[in-house]
């Protein structure tokens, strides 16, 4: 078997999807995307696909290698993104071939079903609250919560009292049944995260996820030791040479993303890293049907894996128009928080294609917000 050709495909919100296709007919689905940097992604991808057409699309892990490796310059977010699309599309392949799920493939399941949490927003406490009852009601049991806007590097006291007060909130309403997950999103100083940790710790937090700026990640120990609140950090980590020195900062949670770091075969491997380190694994997945369905063939194979983060009613995750793009939505069922094994061959979807060309006939030019601070200074997202 050879791989003949490729095609891309830019879909709303912000997905950008990859298929490639063999001379025995089996076609494999990916996708590779940096959001806001799709064009960027899709030039990457015409470099290393020129490697792949005319070789056997099985020698996954060889593939891996020279792609990663073979250009000289190597890692970052364009390259390990094109790479993990490619990796994801490769992987559904050899399933399909083999008419077994990826899962199979890495040794098996370890588990019969995944655990998923789900998004809340709301202007106010009260929305807030709201939004999360209703989530609760329909079975979930985790929630997540951006805590907070755009943030100077020292939170004033009444932005503070605000934040504590929106978690508060949530607690009261939802009691202990339900976990909460907060993201800072990258927005806090690692003064304000040492802040505010504290004044969270009685309100008991599934975790706090990237409480600080990548570029300060080896310097996290400062805040796992400042706080009893487990903390999460990675999804703007792309390779295992990435984590490697936050693993050893008392991070509880990993959380790659396998549209970014390498595909199933990286973020398997940073699993296992972390592993060794006692650090859990919840993979991030604020993006499309397809990313989703590698990360819950990698979920079901990952002894050390806690939650799956999904995009079906995140603000700028395209609501549940992820179900439009597969021929079988009933495979992303989420009953009591959990998504049941997903029993078909290869990522275990079958993508629709005619829904995929339909969207891409009309490409999105998603951007990344542009925010500032009230004196007109630029403030992280």
């Amino acid at each position: 078997m050879k791989i003949v050709g490729y095609e891309t495909f830019l879909v709303a919100p912000r997905w950008q999807f990859l298929r490639i296709d063999t001379d025995e007919g089996i076609n494999g689905w990916g996708e590779p995307i940096v959001e806001g940097r799709a064009e960027a992604v899709q030039g990457a991808l015409t470099a290393l696909m020129e490697q792949l057409v005319g070789s056997d699309p099985l020698r996954i892990e060889d593939h891996w290698q020279t792609l990663a490796k073979g250009g000289f310059y190597r890692g970052g977010p364009v390259l390990s993104s094109a790479l993990a699309g490619i990796d994801q599309a490769l992987w559904d392949i050899k399933g399909r071939y083999h008419d077994i799920p990826v899962h199979e493939l890495l040794g098996g399941p370890v588990r019969e079903r995944v655990r998923v949490y789900t998004w809340v927003h709301g202007r106010d406490n009260a929305e807030l609250v709201d939004d999360a009852q209703t989530k609760a009601g329909k079975g979930f049991t985790a929630i997540k919560l951006n805590l907070a806007e755009a943030l100077p590097p020292i939170p004033s006291a009444a932005q503070i009292s605000a934040m504590v007060s929106r978690v508060a909130a949530l607690r009261h309403a939802l009691g202990d049944g339900v976990d909460i997950a907060l993201d800072f999103h990258g927005r806090f100083s690692t003064a304000a995260t040492r802040q505010i940790l504290p004044l969270l710790e009685p309100l008991l937090p599934m975790f706090v996820e990237e409480p600080v700026l990548p570029e300060f990640a080896r310097d996290l120990r400062r805040v796992t030791e400042s706080t009893s609140i487990p903390i999460a950090t990675g999804e703007r980590l792309y390779s295992r040479w990435d984590f490697r020195d936050v693993l050893t900062t008392g991070i509880a949670v990993a959380q790659p993303d396998i549209s970014h770091a390498g595909g199933i075969s990286e973020v398997r491997r940073i699993a296992a890293m972390a592993e060794a380190y006692d650090v859990v694994v919840a993979p991030h997945c604020p993006l499309g049907p397809i990313t989703l369905a590698a990360s819950f063939q990698l979920d079901l194979a990952t002894p050390n894996f806690l939650i799956q983060e999904q995009s079906l009613g995140i603000e700028y995750g395209g609501g549940n128009a992820l179900l439009d793009h597969l021929v079988d939505p009933d495979v992303f069922k989420f009953v009591d928080g959990h998504v049941e094994r997903l029993a078909g061959p290869g990522l275990g979807i079958e993508v629709n294609e005619d829904a995929v060309r339909a969207a891409a006939a009309e490409p999105h030019t998603w951007r990344s917000p542009l925010l500032r601070h009230p004196d007109g200074s630029f403030a992280e997202w």
